[in-house]
Formats: C-alpha cells, sequence, structure tokens
C-alpha cells in the first residue's frame, strides 16, 4: 500500500465502523488529512464530545485520550499508540500535589491541561495555554499554585501580576531545547521573519517572540498575518502543516531540535489497525478518577465561557 491508498482505506473503514478520528497537531500531515478534527488537546476532547461516533480514536498522547474519555464516558476511546505518553504530564504526581497543598495552605492549586487524570482530580481547576490568564484572572483566590510547567506559569504571572504564584520546576523537554542562541542564530538567518513561539519555552525565548501563543494560536497568527517569513517556535511538525496551508509564505523551525517523539509515535499504520479493530488501547478510568477530573475540567469550562 503507498500512502494514498491507506487513507483511503482508513477513511472507508472509519465510515463504516462509525469511528471518529481525532490528530493532534503535533501528529504528521498524513494522519492529518484522514482525521476528523485536528488541533490542541482540550478542542479534540471537546469535538469528541460533540461527535455522534460511538468509537473515538486519538492520535495524539495518553493524558489527551483520558481527557476525551472524561468527556465522553459512553463512547470507546483508543489509543492508537500506547506507548504515546507526555514527560511533562509525568512529572507530577498526585500524591506529590497533595503533599505541596498542605504546604502551601489557601493556595488555589491549577493545573495544565497536559496532566494526568489522577492529578487533575486534586487540582481546583486546569487550564489550556490559550485560556490560563483570563481563567486565573477570574479565580476569587490571589494565590494560586501552577503545575506543572513553570515556564507557562512564569509566561501567564507576566499577565496576571495581581496573583501570588508558586511553581515546581516541572515542563516540557521539547520546548525546553529551544534558547536564546537559537533564536539568536534563526533571526540572523531570517532577519525579515517574525518569531512565534509556544508559551512553554524558556522565558529568554519568549521575550523575544513577536507572537506568544498556543499552538492553534501560533497557526492562526500565521494564516491571518500580512507578514511572508516566519520562525517557528515549537514542535517541527508545525513548520510543515503551515507550509501546507499557506505555500505563499515561509516557514523555518527555529531549532532542529524541537521534536516530541513521542507524539511522532503515532503513525498512518496505527490509525489503520486501529480503524480495523487490531490495534490501540481502549482507555479505562475508574468512576472517581472520572468524576474528580470532570470536576476540574468543568469549572475550567465554567471560568471560561
Amino acid at each position: 500500500m503507498n500512502t494514498r491508498e491507506m487513507q483511503d482505506e482508513i477513511i472507508r473503514l472509519k465510515q463504516e465502523n462509525d469511528v471518529c478520528i481525532l490528530a493532534h497537531a503535533y501528529t504528521s500531515h498524513d494522519v492529518w488529512e484522514v482525521a476528523d478534527y485536528v488541533g490542541d488537546s482540550f478542542g479534540l476532547s471537546q469535538q469528541a464530545a460533540k461527535a455522534s461516533n460511538k468509537t473515538i480514536i486519538m492520535c495524539g498522547v495518553r493524558f489527551m485520550a483520558e481527557t476525551v474519555k472524561i468527556l465522553s464516558p459512553d463512547k470507546k476511546v483508543l489509543l492508537a499508540a500506547p506507548e504515546a505518553g507526555c514527560p511533562m504530564a509525568d512529572q507530577i504526581d498526585a500524591d506529590w500535589l497533595r503533599q505541596l497543598k498542605e504546604e502551601n495552605p489557601g493556595y488555589t492549586a491549577v493545573c495544565y491541561i497536559n496532566t494526568t487524570s489522577e492529578l487533575k482530580t486534586e487540582c481546583d481547576v486546569c487550564v489550556t495555554s490559550s485560556s490560563a490568564p483570563d481563567i486565573i484572572k477570574k479565580l476569587d483566590s490571589d494565590k494560586i499554585l501552577f503545575v506543572p510547567d513553570c515556564n507557562l506559569g512564569g509566561w501567564i504571572q507576566k499577565q496576571v501580576p495581581e496573583k501570588d504564584f508558586k511553581m515546581i520546576k516541572g515542563g516540557c523537554p521539547t520546548h525546553l531545547r529551544a534558547r536564546k542562541a537559537d533564536v539568536e542564530k534563526a533571526k540572523a538567518a531570517h532577519p525579515d521573519a517574525l518569531l512565534l513561539v509556544h508559551p512553554e519555552c524558556l522565558a529568554e525565548v519568549t521575550d523575544m517572540s513577536d507572537y506568544a501563543g498556543s499552538t492553534t494560536g501560533i497557526m492562526n497568527y500565521a494564516k491571518n498575518s500580512d507578514a511572508k517569513e516566519f520562525i517557528i517556535g515549537t514542535e517541527n511538525s508545525i513548520v510543515q502543516h503551515l507550509q501546507f496551508a499557506c505555500p505563499d509564505k515561509k516557514f523555518y523551525p527555529l531549532s532542529k531540535d524541537l521534536v516530541c517523539h513521542n507524539m511522532k509515535l503515532t503513525t498512518l499504520g496505527d490509525v489503520l489497525n486501529c480503524v480495523k479493530g487490531e490495534a490501540g488501547e481502549e482507555i479505562h478510568l475508574s468512576e472517581d478518577v472520572m468524576a474528580g477530573a470532570k470536576r476540574c475540567i468543568d469549572e475550567m469550562i465554567r471560568l471560561g465561557e
């Protein structure tokens, strides 16, 4: 089978078997082309909840599939590549967060959406990179315990200086690879290009950017901008996706090392075997975890409205 033949078979089988395919923005373009929805993790879970399909395939990492299951408890949710995890999501567990809360009484526990479902049960609210500043501004508490990404937390803190933040030294190993030296090198090579970065990057990188925001925000900025050249400071797959979306513009990676190996695990062959019913891992969560994590997510939705 070549790529097109495999894609055609996936499309035929997903229609035949009543399957909805979700692809995170960091997956490869051949997977994008067979997906029903492409985007950031939380946006995908919301689309899955609205979909009428009985089976959902997540082409992404484990915490994303868990979020889909929490918002679609009656649907069968499959993670296309069972080994695909998120190192940042695994940096802090529920026991550690309970200890942090005991050490910091009076603080509202806010977790990034990029966390496990178990951790969310111990949090007051979770946030996405795009919704975080507005949601944290709306919290009654002025004391914020933010986990796990201190780089995202620092970026939020600059926008909400009236709040007192406490953070741990956690973060995304992929975005942490970008450094000020990479920015200087990229800008020297492409002096007319705008720098668009994800706030999971170090402050020394985001402080030099023309725009900092979520993956979807970066893509929308590039698509809508009158500029013709962009340096992309997030997972390098976005460079290729934008080249497809905007062939009249030029896109350059901030660093060749901005590669998420977990997001690269999902192949088109994995998706084919999933729609055949021969691969993937079905996501199962306990009732307590489902309820506790949903409370955290529902509070995000309430405050984000």
